[in-house]
């Protein structure tokens, strides 16, 4: 059985300051590498998604009349409106779940 000794404890002794640690925010220290959720392709599919939803809601805006006391059914109900923008926006949140899952 080993004896452990004591280290005796004096008043006069010296006590040194802690150094201060850098610390990131993800509370790995400065040294460290931080390995991220997501690779560069995903964020790249990302991208693409958040874009397709842009250009879906691009298209379905406007829509204003040419003239307030001409009704035009064909700006407001055309096929740009009523079917390729909500396609391109359900596309892109499809492809941001994908990114996301991938």
């Amino acid at each position: 059985m080993a004896k452990h000794k004591k280290k005796k404890s004096s008043a006069k002794s010296k006590i040194s300051p802690t150094k201060p640690r850098n610390v990131l925010r993800s509370g790995s220290s400065v040294g460290q590498q931080v390995e991220l959720y997501f690779g560069k392709k995903n964020y790249l599919w990302m991208l693409a998604g958040f874009g397709l939803i842009l250009l879906g809601l691009f298209l379905m805006s406007g829509g204003a009349m040419p003239s307030p006391d001409v009704w035009d059914d064909s700006l407001i109900y055309s096929f740009r409106r009523i079917t390729l923008a909500p396609i391109l926006i359900l596309a892109g949140l499809v492809i941001e779940v994908l990114a996301i899952f991938k």
